[in-house]
């Protein structure tokens, strides 16, 4: 198959990174030391809004206004990263919940062909004040492929997890991790996915990939087309992305109405609601948010969404 025009393919180098510490050896590690605490007379208090049925839930009960506002609940601090002090990926701008003692999830997410973080520089205090720590990434070049932003997102969660500023680190749960990505970061997103099955969600936004059948991931993925992009058509790549991933899989396809290849460059409530929702869904398994996505949004006249696709009702 042809290249669209305008996305050379090169050679791609480099490896993939491990995944990330299993959860049963965190847990483990965890009550051990509870347990030594409670030995010796010292209480053990429960992370702050945490339900005993879903430890990892955060923030208030979610409200159709308040997943499409601006800012979600918390206060968010930025950090700038430099190129000169990471391996794998080419820095960019972390944004975290601050004025808390809660972890959270990380998602890792990719620019497309040629542009830099700052183009997915709205999703960051957008998406952290959800109760997400989000790094949006800069790419080793920016003529970067598909793969290789895949292996990119990949490296920068590492980083998040092992390397980071402690102010940073400190509010990661290193088991609850996701990428995200616009173009060919979307198709690099996809590559991640399938590369690395411990990741909790995947969210390609107007993803470009030579490659078509992703039968092979197992991470619940929210693919993002837009129905006039005329670079990364839905025909060729959004569609068939979705219709290749596994039939059992959590999946939807999100179809933004009269929007094109860039929309995801600029703010948009559409792309911010249902990715918070899904990120939260998956990444924080917190069900609230699960009347956001099944029953599946009305589409057609009057709506943002051209088309949507589920796998309604997700599993537990």
């Amino acid at each position: 198959m042809s290249s669209t025009p305008g996305y050379p393919l090169s050679p791609d180098s480099g490896g993939t990174t491990p995944p990330p510490r299993s959860r049963s050896a965190r847990i483990a590690g965890t009550l051990a030391m509870a347990a030594a605490l409670a030995m010796a007379g010292v209480s053990v208090a429960a992370p702050a809004q945490a339900d005993a049925d879903n430890p990892y839930e955060r923030g208030p009960a979610p409200t159709e206004s308040s997943i499409e506002a601006l800012r979600g609940p918390y206060s968010v601090d930025e950090d700038s990263v430099s190129s000169w002090g990471v391996s794998g990926f080419g820095g960019g701008t972390v944004y975290y919940p601050t004025g808390t003692s809660e972890t959270f999830g990380a998602i890792a997410v990719a620019p497309g062909y040629t542009a830099s973080s700052s183009s997915m520089s709205w999703l960051g205090p957008r998406l952290a004040s959800q109760g997400f720590v989000i790094f949006t990434i800069d790419t080793n070049t920016r003529y970067d492929q598909p793969d290789s932003r895949g292996r990119q997102l990949e490296a920068a969660l590492e980083y998040l997890v092992e390397d980071s500023d402690s102010d940073v680190r400190d509010r990661i749960d290193p088991d609850r991790l996701g990428v995200m990505g616009h173009s060919m970061g979307g198709g690099g997103t996809l590559a991640a996915a399938e590369d690395n099955p411990d990741l909790q969600a995947a969210i390609p936004l107007t993803g470009w990939h030579l490659q078509k059948d992703w039968s092979d991931v197992q991470v619940p993925t929210l693919v993002v087309g837009a129905e006039d992009d005329t670079i990364a058509s839905v025909r060729s790549h959004s569609e068939p992305f979705y219709e290749s991933l596994p039939g059992s899989l959590d999946k939807a396809y999100l179809e933004l109405d009269g929007a094109g290849h860039f929309a995801p460059n600029f703010s948009n409530t559409t792309i911010a609601k249902y990715s918070i929702s899904w990120l939260k869904r998956f990444v924080d398994n917190d069900t609230r948010y699960e009347q956001f996505l099944c029953p599946p949004p009305s589409t057609g006249w009057g709506s943002d969404i051209s088309d949507y696709r589920d796998t309604c009702p997700h599993s537990s």
